[in-house]
């Protein structure tokens, strides 16, 4: 990269600290090169913040981990995009009669998300939420939901035979990402989040639903660094998590819903914080703590993990959005 753009990226992210989020990490790489890397700011207004540390992924963990897990058992013939749920769970219609495909691209008509955390905790809040029918829905429209990955993870339970948090972790460590997990041992090394029930969350999940599920979920939970999510994504480009046939699938497919354009699980550009840069060729996602991963055809790709959250849980989600617009704008312009 050009000096003039590492002196770019570093003043915007640098514009972002201790008003957006308290630290931020960012990971700019091609293929297996690293382009440059950098990391900002604190993990608490106090502590610095290093590269080993981790931060919660938030809705980065559908394609890191249940998207990865749905397309390892679609490569080894376990399941197919167009099985029903009713193929693999007890449940009763409409319900039984959604698609994995449906699920995965949030064509399932499932709302986007419930409270019955409120309400319920562990197994029991897992069964509430997989009984929850869909909306009144006959033209299959798109509506981003947390519940229908969390369908997906119990469905990799019921196929894989095997607790969805030692499946999803037994991936990333075959290929060397020793800092991806969900409930982190060393809560030392996270990166600090927002406030509940009076204290400040560190290691321990955001997502309201992923932690009264006990932090594992399908919607959320993992928590990693720049540098585990790069081998995570030479990785799958490379063929070594999934077939290149898959992830080609996944990730060219288009679905389209109105406004609103999907891959299979990873989103479709132009989205929030991702809207002029790249076209739906490109595949990533975001996720509400405030990081983002995304990728271009060639292999260029962008890593950026904040925790906008820290300050407000929604309030900062516009300051976020710009700052990651401008970050993107530079990394993917043609000339790069």
């Amino acid at each position: 990269m050009k000096d003039k753009d590492i002196e770019s990226l570093n003043e915007i992210v640098s514009s972002g600290v201790n008003n957006v989020y308290t630290g931020a990490s960012i990971l700019i790489g091609k293929k297996e090169k690293i382009l440059y890397k950098n990391t900002f700011g604190t993990k608490d207004e106090k502590e610095r913040l290093t590269e080993e540390d981790i931060f919660d992924l938030a809705s980065v963990t559908k394609v890191v981990g249940t998207a990865t897990a749905v397309m390892r058992l679609i490569d080894e013939n376990q399941i197919k995009l167009e099985d029903k749920i009713g193929k693999f769970i007890e449940v009763s219609s409409p319900k039984s009669e959604i698609t994995i495909f449906e699920l995965l691209t949030h064509t399932s008509g499932m709302q986007a998300y419930s409270n019955l955390w409120e309400e319920y905790r562990g197994e029991e809040l897992l069964k509430h939420i997989i009984n929850i029918q869909p909306q009144e829905n006959p033209y299959k429209c798109y509506e981003y939901s947390c519940l229908n990955f969390i369908t997906l993870m119990k469905i990799v339970e019921e196929v894989t035979q095997k607790n969805y948090q030692e499946y999803v972790e037994g991936i990333f460590k075959k290929i060397g990402m020793e800092n991806t997990c969900f409930n982190p041992k060393n809560q030392d090394k996270a990166v600090s989040t927002s406030i509940r029930e009076g204290k400040r969350l560190k290691g321990v999940v955001e997502d309201e639903l992923a932690y009264y599920l006990g932090g594992v979920s399908g919607n959320a939970g993992l928590f990693s660094n720049a540098s585990d999510l790069r081998i995570f994504i030479i990785s799958l480009l490379n063929g070594e998590i999934v077939s290149k046939d898959t992830l080609d699938l996944f990730t060219t497919t288009v679905v389209k819903r109105g406004e609103n354009a999907t891959h299979i699980a990873w989103m479709a550009p132009p989205v929030a914080g991702c809207q002029y840069s790249l076209d739906s060729t490109g595949f990533g996602h975001n996720g509400f703590t405030g990081t983002s991963i995304w990728i271009r055809k060639d292999g260029l790709f962008s890593i950026f993990l904040t925790n906008s959250v820290y300050y407000d849980r929604f309030l900062k989600k516009p300051e976020l959005n710009v700052i990651r617009n401008k970050i993107n704008n530079i990394i993917f312009r043609k000339d790069h």
